[in-house]
């Protein structure tokens, strides 16, 4: 009787074959050829600023306002018959994909049909409004229809930009009388069916609406009749009442929250921003989990943040390098490539060669000892992203922690999220070091905390 293993020895024969073939075959595609990696989920999670303009800017405008301007998010019309700007010559694959390999987050929008009680549509003529017919059904049906046909339409429109599946596409509904019940109805019931197909089709449902009325509508529908319609996974309140949150009277505390909302704060006004200036709505988000950075592991479990990181130096009568932060010191050389020692927490002689390795490779002041600029160098050492509120991951750990190394007095916990405190702290920092104190970390910036300028 034949072994059992023969016969799987024989099926995974060609099958080892046919995998080796593969294998050769893609190691031999030039690296150019290669699938471009997807666009990341936007706009994720996210707690910052934001702005929205009819036009998608320019690609310079986009890269000075990432620079200078407080903002981290854009809204882009992506579709939609009614929008204001039906032709975006700037709005383009590439251009979608560079903004999201360079960290903006993008808040994709479609302007569709209206509400039929809507006086400003149709806009061109030949765009619809949202059908008020209740039908025999008294289910609006053909305005379902319309909402399913818009999110099909929003979601080719995405995938033509390179938009990734798990996005949120948000649909605008522009403000209507909610007293109208055909009117209302027909909206929430077409909004209803835009949230059902979008989530069919492996997308997030938001829709932006002015508070007091598409807003409104929909919080009334979600605690009043609960199972009446799908509603959106999130909401974008427009509400101009110059404050940077999430609030507004007109939704109830307990909706789209946590991680559900964006507030248009500041309606149609002219900001400049790095010499150029555009027209926008300012807005604030809260969105998933918020800005959020994942833990992380060094060095099989060495710990490198603190609030201080004081001079270190070999043993002598009297002194004896913290064990802490000398593991840590040891830690970063051993990822720099220049220590190869026991993370032992003992300035021992090879540490001390390490530093000096180091410090002759940055180019530092002779020596064996690690002060603020070893520290600095060690710590911003690496990719040099633009981080401003909002921003969050490994890269805004280490500015902090390069930030503690400038000045003892900066304290900062090293969560790996650029909040409000982190923003002030790189602004007093860049105030000391003769840099433009925006508060946002830049190419320039990451250079001088590389070179330990405090």
């Amino acid at each position: 009787m034949p072994s059992p293993a023969r016969p799987l020895a024989r099926l995974l024969g060609p099958l080892a074959a046919l995998l080796l073939s593969l294998s050769l075959v893609a190691s031999a595609v030039p690296a150019a050829q290669a699938a471009p990696r997807p666009n990341p989920v936007t706009p994720g999670d996210l707690t910052g600023y934001g702005f929205d303009q009819c036009l998608a800017p320019t690609q310079s405008a986009m890269d000075r306002w990432l620079e200078t301007s407080p903002f981290l998010s854009v809204g882009i019309y992506i579709s939609g018959a009614s929008r204001g700007c039906r032709e975006q010559p700037n709005l383009t694959p590439s251009w979608v994909r560079a903004q999201l390999r360079k960290g903006w987050r993008l808040l994709p929008i479609t302007l569709g049909p209206q509400a039929s009680c809507q006086q400003s549509f149709p806009r061109y003529g030949n765009d619809p409004t949202i059908d008020p017919a209740a039908g025999s059904s008294g289910r609006y049906p053909r305005a379902r229809e319309m909402g399913r046909t818009e999110a099909g339409r929003a979601v080719e429109a995405a995938l033509g930009l390179g938009l990734t599946p798990g996005s949120t596409l948000w649909y605008d509904l522009e403000a209507f009388d909610v007293t109208n019940t055909a009117c209302r109805e027909s909206a929430l019931s077409f909004l209803s069916t835009w949230t059902t197909r979008l989530h069919e089709l492996g997308w997030v449902s938001g829709v932006y609406s002015s508070a007091g009325s598409g807003i409104k509508a929909l919080d009334d529908a979600r605690v009043d009749r609960p199972n009446a319609f799908a509603l959106p996974d999130q909401v974008w309140i427009a509400r101009w009442d110059g404050v940077a949150n999430t609030s507004t009277s007109y939704l109830r505390d307990d909706g789209w929250r946590p991680g559900g909302r964006v507030k248009q704060y500041l309606g149609g006004h002219k900001e400049t921003h790095g010499g150029v200036t555009i027209e926008i709505d300012s807005n604030f988000l809260d969105l998933g989990r918020g800005s959020v950075a994942t833990a992380e592991e060094r060095c099989g479990g060495v710990s490198v943040g603190f609030r201080t990181y004081p001079l270190l130096r070999r043993s002598e009568a009297g002194y004896t390098a913290p064990v802490a932060r000398t593991k840590a010191l040891q830690c970063l050389l051993q990822e720099k490539g220049v220590y190869d020692g026991a993370l032992s927490g003992t300035y021992s002689g090879a540490t001390a060669t390490a530093v000096a390795a180091w410090r002759e490779r940055r180019g530092i002041t002779p020596g064996d000892e690690a002060g603020r600029t070893v520290w600095m160098s060690l710590l911003a050492a690496g990719r040099k992203p633009v981080l401003k509120v909002g921003s969050a991951g490994p890269d805004v750990r280490r500015l902090q922690r390069a930030l503690n190394a400038a000045s003892p007095d900066t304290a900062l916990a090293s969560r790996g999220v650029m909040n409000p405190a982190t923003a002030a702290a790189l602004r007093s920092w860049q105030g000391r070091v003769d840099l433009p104190a925006t508060g946002i970390a830049t190419k320039d910036d990451w250079k001088a905390l590389v070179r330990g300028g405090a």
